[in-house]
């Protein structure tokens, strides 16, 4: 029984790793960093010292939003004569194409073929001219000062991405999705902007991120995260991801669960590729504190913590019948049970509309981890599959 006990600590300590321990980890030692070696402040860039930028929009289908986002774009700070707007529209067969032709600033690069997301991307990318270039989604709003605080970002010449902030938009009435996905990107803000500070961020959100048009690399079509994976190729190559909190892209929470639950399925199941598909970043001699920042920040997550979380549920039960210590391991068990039992609660509310933060938190905590163990059917099931679905992809991050 010795193996059980052991078994449950190791797990017990990689799940509280995973989701806190690594965050305290990662404080102490940007405190200890920057103790030692300030940070370097540079100035923002004058007017005419603003590199030309193309704002990339990948879009299917989204003739419910063209001008909302559109006017979105051009309230941005940001010269008129160095943006330029691109849509690329690949397949869609709505009126989205018939709204961009009402705004001359829009280049609307459009085949009749759909081929999705990722594909889309390296094909709309082989037009883009300017050094810099900010992808975005349709569905978001961008603050007004968020191209610069990005090309600012860019001023030092280690960093090859950057990475905005995404936040949901707060509701009068929250549900379970929503509620507990704005919880939930606090907490990743932070430590993005933690991980930023260390060394580099792990990955950018598609919401809104940018890179150096030279380090593009073209990727492959069944691609389910491309912003992740093109983010981390650029790191792998010796560059930074910063991570600028004051460029923001603002976007509504998923409408109830089972919207939520889609998306995260593939989301998981998008980790799981990446893992794969940047396999040689789990080398911790060639890529150093990158590799520590990878494994504690997103490997844990999508691999093995949502397994022992679940596993540690019977391996209490088993050690509370053979311990030395029952009460102690009651205790635990105890804390178990009350938790998961909140998370049904807040599953039950959720279902009837009722708002509920505190229980939101456990809910949406067991939703994410099940829907991780969801996502190795959901990439089995994919396989062979390479054009994907716009539908799914347009929110992934």
């Amino acid at each position: 029984m010795r193996t059980f006990e052991i078994l449950f600590w190791i797990s017990l300590f990689i799940v509280f790793y995973t989701y806190i321990g690594y965050g305290i980890v990662l404080y102490i030692l940007v405190k200890i960093k920057e103790t030692f070696c300030r940070p370097i402040h540079h100035p923002m860039p004058a007017d005419e010292e603003l590199p030309e930028v193309t704002l990339f929009i990948a879009a299917y289908n989204e003739e419910d939003v063209v001008d909302e986002k559109m006017q979105n774009c051009l309230a941005l700070d940001y010269p008129a004569d160095k943006l330029q707007i691109f849509w690329i529209t690949d397949g869609s067969n709505d009126h989205t194409n018939e709204r961009l032709s009402h705004w001359p600033r829009a280049t609307v690069l459009h085949q009749s073929e759909r081929q999705g997301k990722t594909a889309a991307l390296n094909r709309g990318m082989k037009f883009v001219k300017t050094p810099l270039v900010v992808f975005t989604d349709a569905n978001t709003h961008l603050n007004r000062e968020a191209l610069r605080e990005i090309v600012h970002a860019f001023v030092a010449p280690k960093v090859g991405c950057v990475a905005g902030e995404k936040r949901i938009a707060m509701q009068s009435k929250d549900n379970a999705a929503s509620g507990g996905e704005g919880i939930y990107w606090k907490y990743e803000s932070t430590l993005k902007a933690l991980d930023s500070r260390l060394y580099s961020a792990v990955g950018a959100a598609g919401e809104l991120f940018a890179v150096r048009r030279e380090l593009f690399e073209e990727m492959k079509a069944d691609t389910l995260l491309d912003d992740f994976i093109l983010s981390l190729c650029i790191a792998m190559r010796g560059y930074t991801i910063a991570y600028c909190a004051a460029a923001y892209a603002t976007e509504s929470g998923s409408a109830d669960m089972q919207e939520e639950e889609k998306r995260k399925v593939r989301i998981a199941a998008g980790g799981l590729q990446s893992i794969w598909r940047l396999r040689p970043l789990l080398n911790p001699f060639r890529y150093g504190l990158l590799n520590f920042q990878y494994v504690s920040h997103r490997v844990l997550r999508w691999s093995i913590t949502p397994i022992l979380l679940f596993l540690l549920l019977p391996l209490n039960v088993v050690l509370l019948f053979t311990t030395v210590h029952p009460l102690f391991y009651a205790a635990i068990l105890g804390l178990q049970i009350l938790f998961y039992l909140m998370g049904i609660w807040g599953y039950i509310l959720s279902r009837r509309h009722i708002k509920n933060k505190i229980l939101f938190i456990p809910y949406y905590f067991l939703f994410m981890n099940i829907n991780v163990l969801r996502g190795f059917r959901y990439l089995n099931k994919r396989k062979g599959n390479k054009s994907g679905t716009w539908e799914k992809a347009r929110r992934a991050s």
